[in-house]
């Protein structure tokens, strides 16, 4: 009896061991993120992304963004994975963003097409003759001259390729500054003692909320990087990098790490195969995919280094105050 006993807790503590092991293995870096299918299908059922010889934009991101979604929630199925389009039609940039922030999103993925512009060509086919007179009366005379001839038309443009943007690095300010502009939100009457004696617009403070931002860039730059690294590594033509200042809103309003994929050059006959394919789609998804299970080890690897590293300046009581004033300042952001 007592060999039974002990054979079972021994049964016991090799489960429970496991168990705490499997559990300890998760990933607690991320625990939201965003999936957003760029464009839509309007309301009179007219499509709002670039057109290809045969498909639409709009398709296109939906049914690779439903991929990625699959495959993120395989890979992480502790991570909570909202979509700001789960359907078809097209929702509104400003939702976009609010659904975002509102979920309190620590990572921002948009997918989208690209397209480039048919390319103009001119080709000389010749001279003409061309007639005319100058002066009038018995002063006027026969003029002839040969006058080229050119035969203009367009052709396919043969841009191919990849690329991942990120919100421009001299913009960081515009998230900065309205972080900074949320602060009287929270002048209540109970202020200090649920914030402490922070002042908005004092150096330390500025000074944090600009680590702040700058940790979403090197964030959203760090994964664009490797996005564009599985890419390549899978054969498609990485375009690399881009920073945007402008045309990217849902970049600059998603108060956390954000990355704009284009997937491909939809007026690319070659790509737009591939883009309309169910293993084009499933490669780009896997990527994609790869790519974030590559940026949640580098994050678990920075530690629990946190946003006051390096304010030797500031006291450690005053630290603590200002990071909680800043969660909460995000915290509110999220909940618009």
């Amino acid at each position: 009896m007592l060999k039974k006993t002990l054979l079972i807790l021994g049964c016991f503590s090799i489960v429970t061991v496991l168990a705490s092991f499997t559990f300890e293995k998760k990933q607690k870096a991320i625990k939201t993120i965003v999936i957003d299918a760029g464009h839509g299908i309007e309301s009179d059922g007219g499509y709002n992304g670039a057109k290809g010889s045969y498909s639409y934009e709009d398709e296109i991101c939906y049914e690779v963004s439903k991929k990625l979604v699959k495959e993120i929630a395989k890979e992480f199925p502790e991570i909570r994975i909202i979509e700001t389009r789960p359907e078809r039609t097209i929702v509104d940039l400003h939702e976009r963003a609010r659904i975002a922030n509102h979920n309190k999103g620590d990572l921002f993925i948009s997918i989208h097409v690209n397209a480039a512009p048919p390319i103009t060509q001119r080709d000389y086919l010749g001279t003409k003759k061309v007639v005319s007179y100058t002066g009038k009366g018995k002063k006027r005379k026969k003029v002839t001259r040969e006058v080229p001839q050119y035969r203009t038309y367009k052709i396919p443009n043969p841009a191919k390729g990849t690329e991942t943007y990120i919100w421009g690095s001299h913009k960081n300010e515009d998230k900065e500054v309205a972080m900074r502009e949320n602060a009287p939100m929270f002048n209540e009457e109970n202020y200090k003692e649920k914030y402490g004696d922070i002042d908005p617009n004092s150096p330390d403070f500025i000074a944090l909320s600009l680590l702040k931002t700058k940790q979403f860039f090197k964030r959203s730059a760090t994964l664009s990087g490797m996005v564009e690294e599985q890419f390549a590594k899978v054969g498609r033509t990485s375009r690399g990098q881009r920073q945007r200042q402008v045309g990217i809103w849902v970049l600059q309003a998603t108060a956390m790490p954000s990355i704009l994929v284009e997937t491909g050059y939809i007026t690319n006959k070659e790509e737009e195969d591939y883009l309309n394919s169910e293993s084009g789609q499933q490669e780009i998804a896997e990527c994609v995919t790869n790519a974030v299970k590559n940026y949640i080890t580098w994050l678990e690897k920075q530690g629990n280094q946190n946003l006051n590293t390096g304010q030797a300046t500031v006291s450690n009581n005053d630290q603590a105050n200002m990071m909680q004033f800043l969660k909460q300042i995000d915290e509110h952001e999220h909940s618009k």
